[in-house]
């Protein structure tokens, strides 16, 4: 893997000698298997597989990364350091490539690039005149990559990238790069982001939150690339050609209402939530650098998650909501909250609300088909197929939604999610589209779309299969009731198998046998095999036996609760609420 992660060798020198110390277990093996008596889930499997595969693009002679797919050739930094991470658990090179292509166009002022792609000189050059951006908004670098600054486009980076170091073998120059690349990122957006200096950081454009096209923006322009902020006083100051391209050229929706003034510059939810993302991230690896600045970084985290508390979330109405520039909540109620969820920015009560209040709410997220963009019940909702966060189920989310429930111990939700959308792939014969209708769970969009094809995959890990969570040096061992399956993660020349048959599950690493348990729930060990809780990831109880070296244990798990397994007697270590089936006055 050297070759790799010295492609960028100017431009982050040091990663040069990234693995002068090599210390991963041969990550160029890694892989899964899946072999399941289930023959509709194979074959979902083997096409999600294959698909994802066919996503991998090169962007340079010696460089492939893995892209949005679906005839998105490019890496947006919304979905592709988030792919590449799930994906390390195939291919380890590629994952480390999804992080460093966006670590090494960051400008010079901290800005990370929106987008990569590879630069065509006859495919860009209409792009590339400064007749309608600002200087800085599109760059070529010396890869050859072209980087686009044009909007902030999300930022599922930070965990991402911190994810991938413990999948390299855990490379102190990559973790010191990323340390100083997220800073320079932090410091860009609370310089640049709050232009009214009240501490609540601005989405700009809809493509800073990327929620192409949705109503809610009204008037707004798709793209922003100016480092000053849209207001009525500087849009009218700008050239009608430099404004135009701004906007999109096409509308999904011919009848979207777009006479509503624009909100911006919007006070929101996102992109506070990437300051927090940044700030959490940075405490982390300032624990694992031990440089003194944990407790600096865990505080900044801590100052951005309570303005979210105080200015953003309102306590009646058990959500978060954006403000408009003159401060006027928007009250389109959106699966944003969800997204905080992923970043980490909300506290447990406020997440614990939320699910109960709103996600298991069929009037609003908990359609048939789970996690429409906006409330199914909300006036701002409109059922657009195509590229629309207007109201269809987003691959998108499906993918963020795995971090962001687990983040909170919402694991038995996360289970009746995933189960949803692999019985709807499999509805709309293996069709993995960018959104599906959240009624019948048709799909219009050509199949191949990243995050939904990687979203599946996940699912199937985290209810039938083997997850390495590297970061909490924890193996998540799971088998849900239903059909005989095994499934294999090889990490290096080290294998994590799971053997379910005849209602009971066995873990094994390598020929060694290290438990059996009765399916149903989910068994956390260390890398080593030994046991540290059992977790209730199904939507029912379950009585478990557990085998552990001859020693019996029973308990009995409900869903979202965590326990240790103690000789002497079973430990509740915690539990989320788990109020399904949704009741409409519960408190």
């Amino acid at each position: 893997m050297k070759h790799t992660l010295t492609l960028f060798t100017v431009l982050l020198a040091p990663l040069a000698a990234l693995h002068a110390a090599d210390k991963s277990p041969s990550p160029e093996k890694t892989g899964v298997t899946f072999r399941t008596a289930d023959d509709k889930l194979q074959r979902l499997f083997e096409a999600a597989e294959a698909q994802a595969a066919a996503n991998l693009k090169p962007f340079s002679p010696t460089m492939t990364i893995l892209v949005e797919g679906a005839g998105y050739n490019a890496a947006w930094i919304e979905t592709q350091p988030m792919g590449g991470a799930m994906y390390a658990k195939r291919n380890v090179e590629v994952a480390i490539n999804n992080q460093l292509v966006f670590m090494a166009h960051q400008r010079e002022d901290g800005r990370l690039p929106g987008s990569v792609n590879v630069f065509d000189e006859k495919r860009w050059a209409n792009s590339m005149r400064d007749d309608g951006w600002l200087p800085g908004a599109i760059a070529v670098g010396q890869d050859g990559v072209l980087a686009m600054y044009k909007t902030l486009q999300g930022h599922c980076f930070p965990q991402e990238a911190l994810d991938v170091y413990f999948w390299i073998g855990k490379d102190r120059a990559y973790l010191e790069q990323l340390y100083a690349v997220l800073e320079k990122h932090d410091r860009y957006l609370w310089k640049v982001r709050d232009s009214n200096g009240n501490g609540c950081l601005e989405a700009w454009s809809m493509g800073d939150t990327g929620e192409d096209h949705s109503t809610r923006f009204g008037d707004s322009y798709h793209f922003w690339s100016f480092d000053f902020p849209p207001t009525p006083e500087r849009i009218a100051s700008l050239p009608e050609a430099v404004l135009k391209r701004q906007k999109v050229t096409w509308q999904p929706d011919p009848s979207a209402d777009r006479k509503v003034e624009s909100p911006m510059p919007m006070e929101s939810m996102d992109v506070m939530s990437y300051s927090y993302a940044n700030r959490s991230t940075l405490a982390a690896i300032s624990k694992i650098l031990g440089n003194g600045r944990e407790a600096h970084w865990t505080k900044q985290a801590a100052n951005v998650s309570a303005k979210i508390k105080d200015y953003l979330w309102i306590p009646e109405k058990k959500a978060c909501f954006d403000r408009d520039r003159n401060g006027k909540i928007l009250e389109t109620l959106v699966h944003n909250n969800l997204r905080c969820m992923y970043f980490g920015s909300f506290d447990q009560e406020m997440a614990d609300q939320f699910v109960r209040h709103h996600l298991l709410n069929p009037k609003e997220f908990w359609t048939p088909l789970p996690l429409p963009s906006i409330a199914a019940n909300d006036p701002k909702f409109r059922n657009v197929s195509g590229n629309d966060f207007n109201g269809q189920s987003q691959g998108l989310t499906f993918q963020r939604a795995i971090r962001a429930l687990e983040n909170y111990g919402h694991y038995a939700e996360l289970s009746l999610i995933g189960t949803k959308l692999i019985e709807t792939i499999q509805q709309e014969k293996l069709v993995f589209g960018q959104q599906y209708d959240p009624f019948t769970g048709a799909t219009k969009n050509r199949t191949g779309y990243g995050p939904t094809i990687l979203a599946a995959l996940e699912y199937i890990s985290r209810m039938q299969g083997v997850h390495l969570n590297l970061i909490n040096d924890q193996v998540w061992w799971s088998a849900l009731e239903g059909e005989d399956f095994t499934y294999t993660q090889r990490w290096g020349d080290r294998t994590w198998t799971v053997t379910a048959t005849k209602g009971r599950f066995t873990a094994s690493i390598g020929d060694k046998e290290v438990f059996s348990c009765v399916r149903g729930v989910r068994v956390v060990t260390d890398l080593a095999g030994n046991v540290r809780e059992v977790v209730g990831i199904a939507p029912e109880p379950h009585s478990v036996v557990l085998q552990i070296a001859g020693v019996r244990h029973e308990l009995t798990v409900k869903p979202n609760q965590v326990w240790r397994p103690d000789a002497a007697k079973p430990v509740l270590l915690r539990a989320a609420p788990f109020d399904y089936p949704y009741q409409e006055n519960a408190q």
